[in-house]
């Protein structure tokens, strides 16, 4: 089970970084030992092309028709429409 969990979550965090091309362009640099300065690494990233659209699409729907109860409970009779 655990195995599976784990699979589940594996693969779409690395279909994620499939989709991205990620270039360091700067080294980091440790800041100094009074926590001022210091420089975070610079990163270029091409993420993937994505093409979203729309379609109009005829969906046929049943027909459904519900009796309810009268107030006592017992099933109604009749067309209610």
């Amino acid at each position: 089970m655990k195995r599976l969990i784990a699979t589940s979550l594996i693969v779409p965090f690395a279909l994620g970084l499939a989709a991205c091309d990620v270039d360091q362009t700067e080294d980091g640099e440790m800041p100094e030992v009074d926590v001022k300065g210091g420089n975070m690494p610079e990163y270029d990233v091409e993420t993937a092309d994505v093409d979203v659209g729309t379609k109009e699409k005829t969906v046929e729907v049943p027909d459904v028709d519900v009796t309810m109860p009268d107030a006592e409970g017992t099933p109604a009779t009749g067309n209610s429409e």
